[in-house]
């Protein structure tokens, strides 16, 4: 809100006086004025501090690779792993306010030792495998493609049983917890409460068969009780979406655009209450439609290449390369000529349980 556009005529040199010395008073007293702040207070439509960015992955990669070789795992730093940070918030490790993504590298025969926080918590894993997480005594395999969870509170740790390191994108909502003052920490045991290295986990065996539900766990769960999302089932989802497509049928999001959302089975909702988490499909050659979105998005590429366009500026895109969306910037993806696999998260439960969520499209959808 600017004066002139008000007609306000401007103070004389007495008033401006009285007012500086009233201002004064009221910085004293840890007060401000709405008047000289309601622009930034409330603006006609999100203008977000965060910038759209891309991180490459083989500068990620070799980064993480020195940190092996410089860092020990253990207690005090309890992971290794290297936040994201946005350049547009001001030096904070966050990618987005509400979001924090990070690199994390686990090297042959470490244990990551087990706590557990009130932040919510994922690993996608985009290449390698040989590395188990252990989520409340649950051990479960980590292998490419594969996407996990530690929903708030569960104690959990890695170890790495291969002869090789590995790598992976950690996603949690520390910032979303941190501005909230909602924040809990407590140290597990040092050792992991189970060293077992099974095919599947106990909770897929339990919770993930399409569609059914054991009776002995009635109700509906805060957080999805599945530990991982199989890349197996992921990609047949998207390659069958493409195939209806093929034969004339609904399923695809757009003209050779297949999408799936990682989903809780008890709820039918998003895995976790502040995170939602997708995996989009494009053939060569294929676009999304721009659109504006209340909210922050994280893609990481999986296979192939893309050009992602955001606030009208193009980023190139390839295997494990990551790149962030900030809240209400007009964005489409551009699928290279071999087409592009692309995992997604996002904090629009946030915003969408708050029903602050709003999306437009220029196009019209």
């Amino acid at each position: 809100m600017h004066q002139d556009s008000m007609n306000v005529p401007l103070p004389t040199p007495e008033e401006q006086a009285e007012l500086n010395d009233m201002y004064a008073q009221m910085d004293q007293m840890h007060m401000k004025p709405l008047w000289n702040q309601i622009g930034n207070l409330m603006p006609e439509h999100p203008t977000p501090e965060a910038v759209p960015y891309k991180w490459d992955w083989s500068t990620l990669h070799k980064l993480a690779e020195r940190s092996g070789e410089l860092v020990p795992v253990g207690r005090g730093g309890e992971r290794r792993a290297i936040g994201l940070a946005n350049p547009g918030l001001h030096g904070e490790t966050h990618v987005a306010p509400t979001l924090w993504a990070a690199i994390q590298y686990l090297a042959p025969g470490e244990n990551a030792p087990e706590h557990r926080h009130s932040q919510n918590a994922f690993r996608f894993v985009i290449e390698g495998e040989g590395v188990w997480t252990v989520v409340n005594g649950d051990a479960t395999p980590m292998r490419r493609g594969d996407f996990l969870l530690t929903p708030g509170w569960n104690f959990h740790g890695h170890h790495n049983i291969a002869s090789e390191p590995m790598a992976w994108l950690d996603g949690l909502d520390i910032p979303f917890q941190y501005k909230m003052d909602t924040g809990f920490f407590e140290f597990g045991t040092e050792h992991l409460t189970d060293e077992a290295t099974p095919e599947t986990s106990r909770s897929e065996r339990l919770w993930a068969h399409p569609g059914l539900r054991p009776l002995a766990f009635p109700g509906a769960k805060p957080s999805s009780p599945i530990g991982r999302y199989a890349w197996e089932h992921t990609d047949a989802a998207l390659r069958d979406q493409l195939a209806l497509e093929d034969a004339g049928f609904a399923g695809v999001v757009s003209p050779g655009h297949a999408a799936i959302r990682f989903s809780n089975p008890s709820t039918g909702g998003d895995v976790m209450q502040t995170i939602r988490a997708e995996f989009h499909r494009l053939r060569a050659g294929a676009s999304t439609l721009p659109i504006h979105e209340v909210g922050n998005r994280v893609f990481q590429v999986f296979e192939g290449s893309a050009t992602i366009v955001i606030d009208e500026k193009p980023f190139e895109i390839n295997h494990g390369d990551v790149v962030v969306v900030p809240s209400w910037k007009k964005w489409h993806l551009e699928a290279g000529s071999e087409g592009a696999d692309l995992f997604c998260f996002s904090d629009f439960p946030i915003f969408e349980k708050l029903n602050l969520f709003r999306s437009y499209s220029p196009e019209g959808i």
